[in-house]
Formats: structure tokens, sequence, C-alpha cells
């Protein structure tokens, strides 16, 4: 039983090898399968009519077996031992082998939860090269791919998709399985991605409140809070393994920045919304960025009122009035000249004082324009980033579906 069972050294052994799934465990690939190996013993054989059997079980350690591994494998089979064989009387040779598989797959996690997953399984000998066993398949891959869906007991976050088998290039002779499966992605839908748009939605329709009468900014980090810990319990949903970085946590991670962001700009405008009155004239820069070119894509811009012609009566000189007066046929005495003159001043001082109010007021309408362009701005940017990251979800929804 320590020999390869050929009568020819120089003879190799074709080794034939089918698996069957039962089961996609976890997503390190912990798969329960069962391996069919078969090969011919040349010193074997009996004649069927007289023994009155043509296939017989006899123990495992009687024979000669194929070293067959999976390079993947990480870890110790966990299925039961099977200590017999089952010899028919050509020679031919059976093992039906249960299998627990722990593989290492080169999981690509960049579209979590809509992956797909490719694991291989390389069988080949440990000791014998090419000359010595080939391996071939027993039956054909999409067979295998029948019985294995048709056997597949375990219903868990995996679905199989595709079975292929080819051969490698190496001085031991390989037999490679290539299994495509597919992650269930309804649960992490459900969990992740429609409460974190309901949350940004929500946030997105706080720009709606005033700023002028409505605290704001305490509803916002009430949102922000609420997506934290949000974030924190659905950790654990989240994978941890893989190169690249999935692009749901981008996804969060710009809400969660939107959501600052929002805030902040909440601060600024109520800031601008109670104090412009004390602010400087609005810059020349803010005027062209905000006011002419933000202004045609969020809130227009009204142009300041002009007041001047509701001064029209204070623009009057005192002198020209006096003036009038002496020119007239009952001229003033020095007294009324002299009450003239000192109503000149009067009105000369109210003057100076309605234009820096008026002044104040047309700055401050400018900066209240710019607090509402801003505002009217980041909400439609909200909403085309909501609208942008709806369509992208269900687009990878229909494409996770359509394999």
């Amino acid at each position: 039983q320590d020999v390869r069972p050929v009568r020819n050294l120089n003879d190799h052994t074709e080794v034939s090898v089918a698996i069957i799934l039962y089961g996609i465990l976890g997503v390190v690939c912990s798969i329960v399968k069962s391996i069919t190996i078969a090969w011919k013993n040349e010193f074997i054989s009996w004649d069927q009519e007289k023994c009155g059997t043509d296939e017989i079980s006899l123990p495992r350690s009687q024979f000669w077996v194929p070293d067959l591994v999976i390079n993947e494998f990480m870890n110790e089979n966990t299925a039961p031992f099977v200590p017999y064989l089952h010899v028919q009387s050509d020679g031919m040779i059976h093992d039906y082998m249960p299998l627990r598989v722990l593989s290492s797959c080169n999981l690509n996690i960049y579209t979590f939860p809509f992956d797909v997953q490719n694991c291989t399984f390389t069988f080949n000998s440990y000791t014998h090269k090419v000359r010595d066993i080939r391996l071939k398949l027993a039956r054909s891959a999409s067979a295998i791919l029948k019985n294995s869906l048709d056997e597949m007991s375990t219903v868990g976050e995996w679905q199989l998709i595709n079975i292929t088998a080819y051969k490698g290039n190496s001085s031991y002779d390989e037999l490679i399985f290539q299994i495509q499966i597919k992650r269930s992605s309804a649960l992490y839908v459900v969990n992740l991605l429609i409460p974190s748009c309901f949350l940004i939605t929500v946030d997105l329709f706080s720009f709606l409140l005033p700023p002028q009468s409505v605290d704001r900014s305490a509803f916002k980090m009430t949102l922000i809070l609420g997506y934290t810990v949000f974030l924190l319990l659905m950790n654990d949903l989240l994978p941890v393994t893989g190169h690249t970085i999935p692009l749901i946590n981008v996804f969060f991670a710009l809400c969660l920045a939107l959501m600052v962001a929002s805030l902040l700009e909440t601060i600024l405008i109520t800031h601008l919304f109670s104090s412009s009155s004390r602010f400087a004239s609005v810059p020349r820069w803010v005027r062209v960025v905000v006011l002419q070119t933000l202004g045609c894509v969020g809130l227009p811009s009204n142009p300041p009122q002009d007041n001047s012609t509701g001064m029209l009566l204070l623009e009057a000189h005192p002198d020209a009035v006096s003036e009038e007066v002496k020119s007239g046929r009952n001229a003033p005495s020095a007294l009324q000249l002299a009450e003239l003159r000192e109503l000149g001043r009067d009105l000369r001082a109210i003057r100076l004082q309605v234009d820096q109010q008026l002044s104040g007021d047309q700055k401050s309408e400018e900066w209240i324009q710019v607090a509402s362009i801003i505002d009217r701005f980041l909400f439609w940017f909200y909403a085309l980033f909501l609208l942008v990251s709806c369509v992208t979800m269900i687009c990878f929804w229909v494409r996770s579906y359509r394999l």
C-alpha cells in the first residue's frame, strides 16, 4: 500500500477528481463539500459473477491513496474521517471524502455589499510530479455546478453562481476549481444604506427651516450625534478584510462630512443674519462669486434699492432758501434769517445720520442675500449628492441581481 499501484513505474496514474458543494458558511469561504477521487489499482481485479458483487468496501489503510492536497487550505479538516474505500472489480478505487475547507480568498470588497468573489481551490499531489500522477475532471464543470446547486443545503450570506475548472502549469499536475459566489445584499441595504439615506434626507429638508426664527444648528447637531451612534452600532456589519476601501465606507464618510459642513454653514448664515449690520461692505470677490455666479444657481439676488429719491427734500441747501426769501417783496428780519440758518444746519445733520443709516441697511441686506444664496446652493448640492447616491445604489443592486 506504500507504492504506487502500477506494473511499470514509468506509467502514470490517472486520478479523477470531482467536488460537490453543500454550503458556504462565511466570508473567509468556509465551504463544506464532498470530494470524489478515483484511480486504478492495476493489481486488483476479480470476476464479479463468481464473487457475486462488483464493488466492496475495504479499509483505507490497506491501499495506496493519492496524496492530494488543497493549496488554499488554512486549517485542518474538521469533517468526519471515512476509514473505507470503495473498490470495484476492474481495479478502480473510489474515495468519497467529506471536507470542510477554510480557504484563503483574495477578496475584492470595493463594491460591498454588492460584491462577487472568486475563490480558487488548487488540487495537486504533494510528492508526485506530472510523470507519476495526472489529474483530470471526473465530470464536467457544468455537471458539478448543477449537482452543487441541487445539494446546497446551507442558505446564508453567500450564493453560488458558477464553477469552472482548468489545468494549471506546474511541475506538479494541478487541477484548479474556480468558485464564483455572490453576497446577499438585502440585509446590508436594509440595515445600512436605507437608514443612512433617511438621515441624510432629514438633514436635507432641515435647510427649509428659517434660520432667523428656529435654532437649526441644534437640530443638525442632534442628527450628527444620531448618525455617529448609527455608524458605531452598525460597524460590525462592515467588512474588515481586503486591500481596498469599500465604496460604502466612502459613502458613510461623505455623509458625515456633509452633515458637519451643513452644521458649519448653518452657524455661518445665522451669524450673517444676526450681525450683518456691523460688517463692512461686501468684498468685490464675494459679489462676483456669490451674488452674480451662485445667485443664478441658488437664489437670485435682488439689487439694493436706491433710497436717494426719498432724500430730495434734504438735498436743498438752506442758503438757497434764504436767498429766495431775500428776493421776495417782504424781506425777513435778521432774527428770522438766523433761525433759518440754524434750521439748515439741523437739516444737514439729520441728512448725514439718515445717509449712514441707509448705507448700513444696504450692507446688511447684501450680507443677508449672500447668506441666503449660500444656504440655497448647499441645499441643491445636498439634493444632488443624495440623488446620485440613490441612483448608484440602485444600479449596483440591479447589477448584482442580474448575475
